[in-house]
């Protein structure tokens, strides 16, 4: 395959994947109140609306509040798992790892299914702490690989020469090993703080109405019509994620996240 003929299909495929986004964008500064296309006018008055408007502000707040939240609470979770599991080997690791995959291999129907049971056996039901927790095990599979993966390409006589300089199991941990790790730490995050912003399935079925985080307002709104507020919470979103996922990739390890040979990374 020639060089012109790499880029142009380099170009034909970002084409297609760019171009309904940039219709989104053109259509969310829509001078009426519908999506129109081409627009007849433009207008910023649809992305005023998502501040001014005390729904969308709330929705927008709330589900900021609980992606930033359940994320910190999946690397939580996801941490010590990876260290226990790569550092002491475990007999039933692969069974534990697996076990730690699972839920965001299921489809998010069961996770919800299975988190809306459990809170309605509580008698705790209607609240945001719901889909904070519902949503760190969910996504708690994201920081597991990406510290897992840090923790395969660790280097094990780091640990291994603060141990014989005298330092304990717990000081190595704080010194060395963390540190190391923080980098994957960054990644699992920011991945999980997307994915939760953009989730509806989990966070209706166990919150419902109750807690209404942007999906949610975006789907109760589009029961009232298209129009342009929602293509401009879209390019919001898309504004957000993108943001994230450049900070990730610059500060952390997106390209061992999504599966890039260690041994190329070090060439480069």
């Amino acid at each position: 395959m020639t060089r012109a003929t790499r880029w142009a299909l380099t170009a034909l495929v970002t084409g297609f994947l760019v171009s309904p986004l940039l219709v989104v964008a053109v259509v969310s500064f829509n001078e009426n109140r519908y999506m129109d296309f081409p627009p007849e006018g433009l207008s910023g008055t649809w992305y005023a609306q998502l501040v001014t408007d005390p729904s969308w502000r709330a929705a927008i707040e709330r589900s900021l509040i609980i992606a930033a939240t359940s994320a910190a609470l999946a690397v939580a979770i996801a941490l010590p798992l990876a260290y226990v599991l790569r550092n002491y080997r475990v007999r039933l690791a692969p069974i534990l790892y697996a076990l730690g995959v699972l839920p965001f291999m299921l489809p998010p129907i069961i996770s919800a299914l299975g988190a809306q049971v459990f809170w309605n056996s509580t008698g705790h039901i209607g609240r945001m702490e719901n889909v904070i927790v519902a949503h760190a095990i969910f996504f708690s599979t994201l920081p597991l690989i990406t510290v897992s993966l840090a923790m395969e390409a660790l280097d094990p006589s780091l640990p291994e020469a603060a141990q014989t300089l005298g330092a304990g199991p717990r000081t190595t941990f704080r010194t060395i090993t963390l540190p190391l790790l923080v980098p994957s730490m960054i990644t699992g995050y920011a991945a999980a703080f997307v994915l939760s912003l953009n989730e509806y399935i989990i966070a209706f079925l166990v919150a419902g109405f109750s807690v209404e985080t942007l999906p949610i307002k975006i789907f109760n709104s589009l029961r009232y019509g298209f129009t342009p507020t929602i293509a401009a919470v879209t390019v919001v979103f898309i504004l957000i994620a993108a943001t994230v996922f450049s900070l990730f990739a610059i500060f952390g390890n997106l390209l061992r996240f999504l599966g890039a040979d260690p041994a190329v990374l070090e060439q480069q």
